[in-house]
């Protein structure tokens, strides 16, 4: 049976309680898959039959539109204390996908302490370190003994996202350490914590990119990391899972945009027809118009072609050999922008090696360029008449040209963009191997001009 014929079967009966114990005996990523095959209805039931903390665990999972659909068609007193249960940071990040009137709706629902929370959430930046932040915590005194720690912890801990990691602040607040929980473990119960503290402790900026948490934890070997301000307040901590999180939901759209269309804000599954139109046919319209410039640039050199028609035949291997050139470079650098290798300051280095990258890659393509040439004509398989000597050095030299063109603006493409304060991802392949294409023909017929003087004129 599919899942809309279980939840049929269950719900035309109106036997709720079986549906509950039947999804409740399914392992968390089964019941995932088991929602995520139903229709929107059903799956409002499902949830709605489901204990409040199953419920939580699948809207952190399930798309923001689902959860909008399911938030208002369930009974409000449940859909309250599902707001104020979720974790601040969640809750965050739902309203931020919801119209405002919704979203002034849903506040409504929340207790005193998370509506002030949450408002304090909405008023950082978006894509700001503050977005993804929850204040639930475990912070002590340095003046404290590891005894009045774990008392600590044993009364005020089981709300915090997590208990691996304890925070030393001052008394105005000011985050001074941050120390394993391991390392309580290990002490004497009537140890104070200045006796542990070492005073090495990394911390995010309230107001970072989220992009500067995904780089930190990734070069860095932490469960969570803290939040401060300016001044250096502990306001929160972020955690590992929310950064795994936004890490793949950034390369999704990294990925989608490097294939020349916008990112989706939907899995591919559960997109309308039509946005799925609207995201792909703009750049595919950017992308034709650009390779309507090719054509231009072949009128132009209409005389030289009719002259010596055996140009025409290299122009796919010149114009391909630049865009993949290109490509490859553009896609190398966006990665190692993403994992915090280089910046828009390394664009000289950047350039230095892509320029000998290109030219070495140039030769060897322009060599086998050559030897094709030379080959066909002497086994006698093409004639490419009696300048073909010069063909030869026309493609050899014009692969040269077209590579490390390619090559140095793929690489410093996405550091421009970077710069302009425009995501790097949009200087995609496509894009890329556009803008070659229209070059690549210019430096072909150029290059084709000065090596085949006297038989073009």
């Amino acid at each position: 049976m599919t899942s809309h014929e279980i939840v049929c079967s269950y719900t035309e009966k109106q036997d709720y309680a079986g549906l509950k114990k039947y999804v409740t005996g399914l392992q968390f990523n089964d019941l995932i898959n088991f929602i995520n095959e139903l229709p929107e209805d059903d799956t409002i039931n499902v949830l709605d039959v489901m204990d409040d903390v199953i419920v939580l665990k699948c809207l952190k999972i399930l798309p923001a539109r689902l959860v909008h659909a399911v938030m208002c068609s369930m009974d409000h007193q449940k859909v309250a204390r599902l707001l104020n249960a979720m974790p601040v940071d969640d809750r965050t990040s739902f309203f931020t996908d919801l119209p405002g009137r919704v979203v002034n709706e849903l506040i409504r629902l929340l207790n005193e302490d998370e509506r002030a929370a949450t408002l304090q959430h909405l008023g950082y930046p978006e894509n700001s370190v503050g977005r993804l932040m929850t204040p639930h915590y475990v912070a002590v005194k340095q003046d404290w003994t590891v005894k009045e720690v774990f008392d600590f912890i044993r009364h005020h801990g089981q709300n915090s996202e997590t208990v691996n990691v304890i925070y030393v602040t001052d008394d105005r607040g000011v985050l001074i350490d941050d120390i394993r929980t391991s390392e309580f473990l290990f002490a004497d119960s009537d140890k104070k914590v200045s006796d542990i503290m070492d005073s090495r402790f990394l911390s995010l900026l309230v107001t970072a990119q989220q992009e500067d948490a995904i780089n930190m934890f990734r070069k860095n070997n932490r469960f969570a990391l803290p939040v401060t301000d300016q001044q250096g307040v502990l306001l929160g901590i972020i955690t590992i899972d929310d950064v795994l999180r936004l890490s793949e939901t950034e390369n999704t759209r990294d990925m989608q945009k490097m294939g020349g269309s916008e990112a989706l804000d939907e899995p591919y599954t559960q997109i309308s027809f039509l946005s799925l139109i609207k995201k792909r046919a703009g750049w595919l319209i950017i992308l034709f118009i650009g390779e309507m410039f090719t054509a231009t640039a072949m009128g132009h050199y209409e005389g030289e072609i009719q002259k010596a028609v055996v140009l025409s035949l290299f122009l796919p291997l010149i114009i391909s050999s630049g865009g993949n050139s290109g490509s490859q470079a553009s896609s190398i650098i966006i990665r190692s922008m993403a994992l915090g290798e280089i910046n828009f300051r390394s664009w000289w280095y950047v350039m230095r090696k892509e320029i000998f990258s290109g030219l070495t890659l140039g030769v060897i393509l322009g060599a086998v360029g050559f030897i094709r040439v030379w080959t066909w004509q002497n086994l006698h398989w093409y004639n490419y008449g009696k300048n073909w000597i010069e063909v030869c050095f026309t493609v050899f030299f014009a692969l040269i040209g077209v590579v490390l063109w390619g090559t140095l603006a793929g690489s410093m493409l996405p550091l421009l963009l970077k710069k302009l304060g425009a995501d790097p991802a949009a200087s995609s392949a496509p894009f890329v191997a556009t803008l070659v294409d229209v070059t690549g023909l210019v430096i072909y017929f150029s290059i084709a001009l000065v090596v085949m003087k006297g038989t073009l004129t």
